[in-house]
């Protein structure tokens, strides 16, 4: 990724040849991040993207490599509505696919919203924030985009600057997640995310994305301009950011030949390295 001694706001794009290739390399970053770090803060996305790294990252702890005792960890988003319990829930995501396969703590993984319900909500944003700065922050942030550009639940339009708060989903949104509900009408309308501001708080982010059909929201949050329309543009703001593709995401970059000549005559001193001390 990039060394601590030449940090700056530039987004780096790592353009790797397969979701396999993808996946070792984040998982790669994160068993580096633990052998300095043990009590790292992760932020963990949910959705297809991570999929891959997860299943690495619980490949290497079952092998004994990697450990996640000393470890706190802290979701993007939640729908709002679901019973507790429900399969399609991120609480019930992050356990199936991560959390529930490896040591760490179940007191030490913090899902935005909890069961709140009503008005309770809007305090329960405000209280993940506060559980946030009380970790120490988030040392690194996992990220996948959306379709149009979407960051955790923020949708378009969504402001930079905002913080953990209560979002109704884009139609588009809906219906990209409808695959995993019996149907479209099951899908909530409304969640709870991270906003962007929060976001950028996290120390490093690493955003992954694999297939053809993330290459638009790729090329938009990487080469486009700043924007609410393309939330994930707001990478560009962040000092410490690393972009993991597949060739199938880069077909639209216009810089993608720049970013894999970069890759390939990185300096030997330039390795992955933790993000900055809390």
């Amino acid at each position: 990724m990039r060394c601590g001694a030449c940090r700056g706001v530039v987004v780096e794009v790592v353009i790797l040849p397969d979701p396999g290739a993808v996946a070792r390399f984040v998982a790669d970053s994160i068993e580096q991040l633990l052998s300095t770090r043990p009590d790292v803060v992760l932020g963990l996305a949910t959705g297809s993207s991570p999929l891959g790294t997860y299943a690495e990252l619980v490949r290497r702890h079952r092998a004994g490599v990697v450990s996640f005792a000393a470890a706190t960890a802290f979701l993007l988003d939640e729908y709002i509505g679901l019973p507790v319990g429900h399969p399609e829930s991120y609480r019930a995501f992050i356990e199936t696919h991560f959390a529930g396969q490896v040591d760490i703590d179940p007191r030490n993984v913090h899902v935005p919203g909890g069961t709140a319900v009503g008005g309770a909500l809007e305090a329960a944003c405000a209280q993940y924030e506060a559980d946030i700065r009380a970790a120490g922050g988030v040392d690194l942030q996992l990220l996948g985009i959306g379709g149009d550009g979407h960051l955790g639940f923020n949708e378009p339009t969504s402001s930079l600057a905002s913080r953990t708060r209560i979002k109704t989903l884009t139609d588009q949104t809906r219906h990209d997640n409808a695959r995993f509900f019996d149907g479209l009408d099951d899908v909530p309308r409304h969640v709870v995310t991270q906003g962007i501001g929060t976001i950028l708080d996290a120390r490093h982010l690493v955003l992954i994305a694999t297939g053809a059909g993330k290459a638009a929201p790729v090329a938009r949050a990487v080469e486009g301009p700043l924007t609410s329309m393309c939330p994930a543009s707001a990478i560009q703001l962040h000092p410490t950011v690393t972009v993991v593709i597949d060739e199938a995401a880069a077909t639209e970059l216009t810089l993608a030949d720049y970013f894999r000549n970069t890759l390939a005559h990185k300096p030997p001193w330039q390795t992955v390295s933790p993000p900055p001390t809390r």
